[in-house]
């Protein structure tokens, strides 16, 4: 079975990382006795607690998007556009589609690795501030989403990169809080900025949110260190791109693509389809907050399920299948406040739990640990391009129309079409790779 052969490779990559590192450098093995203890120790928590508290905050903002898009439709100057939603996609999926490029780049400058966090993390803040002062839709896009995007990029992926250094045999489940970090903080982060956008408007707000990320996560900055000494993590070879020619790659990677397409429309328009719906905006942030507390029990799960050595294909269908369900038969027919909010537990558990796979993914395809890494942003390339691509795709799939007795209040029946075809894709082709064997032994 494929699934054999995934799991072989996922218990190999186990041994070959921890005798290696995340570089794949053999003469650590010399220095063993002198480096942190993996998968536990003071160092290795006190990593993953600021690295959890920067994705909550720095990563859980721009996920908190939808509160942003519906405040900004109702504004004269942005309301007749319908590619407000482009804003927010940029910003999350900018960080997924540079993947593929700087996980290579840190390998082979990760001495620099503080450094370039250094750099991203007040580019984030910039971002904000400099949208502040945004009038146009434009602007808006160039500050609050490539410039955030731009600053998450140079910092996130050198404390990822620390991360699995420090966390291998039990990477699942560290990627898994990791992935739930930001639907913590997404509990609480859209009443906040409701509340600020309600008050004093997106000037302030963002002014106010860029001062706050200052505060709390600056002081974090000197304890992002690796475990590997740097002459040790610097290394000047290629990456093993063998893992091209292994089909497990290419079927998870159309499935997480597919997965990608249609994840990101359900948080960035459940605000509006309730103001839709006669809702307050207060409920639509409710209804966020749910979804946030939704993800992170679904991705702390997954994560901690794939250290389990449970199936992965199995994680990633039921992942994609019953979020997708979700989507067709609760949002498209919910124009209550209770059926939103069973949709947004539902579809927030569910479908977030697949990113929470990719760490287990990664290893799955191959047993060579930057390879392993490689495969993990070429899956983050893949999500990305669904994000980037949701605001364009929902601006042509939005309606002008809009009846509260009609499925999907008529404004929003494609946008939940797409949504619930993109997991079901996602979903059908995991059993491909079983098909493809099955053929192999018959043959």
């Amino acid at each position: 079975m494929a699934e054999d052969n995934s799991q072989n490779a996922f218990e190999l990559s186990d041994v070959a990382t921890a005798r290696t590192g995340e570089f794949g450098d053999d003469s650590t093995t010399q220095h063993t006795q002198a480096l942190p203890p993996a998968d536990g120790g003071k160092a290795a928590w006190r990593l993953l607690v600021a690295a959890f508290v920067f994705e909550a905050l720095l990563w859980g903002f721009p996920l908190s998007f939808g509160v942003f898009q519906n405040y900004y439709s109702q504004l004269p100057q942005f309301k007749d556009s319908p590619y407000i939603a482009v804003v927010g996609t940029i910003a999350s999926g900018m960080s997924y589609l540079a993947a593929p490029v700087i996980i290579p780049f840190i390998r082979r400058f990760s001495r620099y690795r503080q450094l370039m966090i250094w750099v991203g993390w007040p580019i984030c803040l910039l971002g904000l501030a400099a949208g502040s002062f945004a009038r146009s839709l434009g602007a808006l896009i160039v500050t609050q989403g490539v410039m955030y995007g731009l600053g998450f990029i140079i910092f996130y992926y050198p404390i990822l990169s620390m991360v699995n250094e420090f966390w291998i045999v039990r990477r699942g489940m560290a990627y898994g809080l990791l992935c739930s970090a930001s639907g913590v903080s997404g509990a609480a982060m859209p009443f906040i900025v409701e509340e600020l956008l309600q008050k004093y408007g997106y000037p302030t707000t963002l002014r106010a949110i860029a001062v706050g990320l200052f505060v709390v996560t600056g002081p974090l900055i000197p304890f992002f260190k690796g475990r590997l000494p740097e002459t040790e993590t610097s290394s000047g070879g290629r990456t093993d791109w063998s893992f091209l020619k292994v089909p497990l790659f290419w079927t998870y990677s159309v499935s997480n693509l597919a997965m990608g397409l249609g994840y990101f429309f359900p948080s960035l328009y459940i605000p509006s389809y309730a103001s839709a719906n006669g809702l307050s905006t207060t409920q639509g942030a409710i209804l966020l907050a749910v979804m946030s507390v939704a993800q992170v029990l679904g991705q702390a799960s997954f994560g901690w399920l794939s250290d389990r050595r449970m199936s992965l294909n199995i994680l990633a269908m039921a992942s994609t299948a019953i979020a997708g369900a979700a989507a067709y038969a609760c949002w498209g027919l919910a124009h209550s406040f209770k059926l939103l909010i069973v949709f947004s537990l539902i579809y927030g558990f569910f479908g977030a739990g697949y990113t929470a796979l990719w760490g287990r993914m990664g290893t799955s395809i191959s047993s060579e640990p930057t390879a392993a890494f490689t495969a993990f942003g070429l899956l983050n390339f893949g999500k990305g391009i669904g994000n980037v691509l949701a605001g364009p795709i929902s601006g042509a799939l939005l309606k002008s129309k809009i009846n509260m007795h009609h499925y999907g209040s008529v404004r929003y029946e494609t946008v939940v079409l797409f949504t619930g075809s993109c997991m079901a894709l996602s979903a059908l082709v995991i059993p491909l790779c079983y098909l493809k064997r099955s053929r192999h032994h018959i043959s």
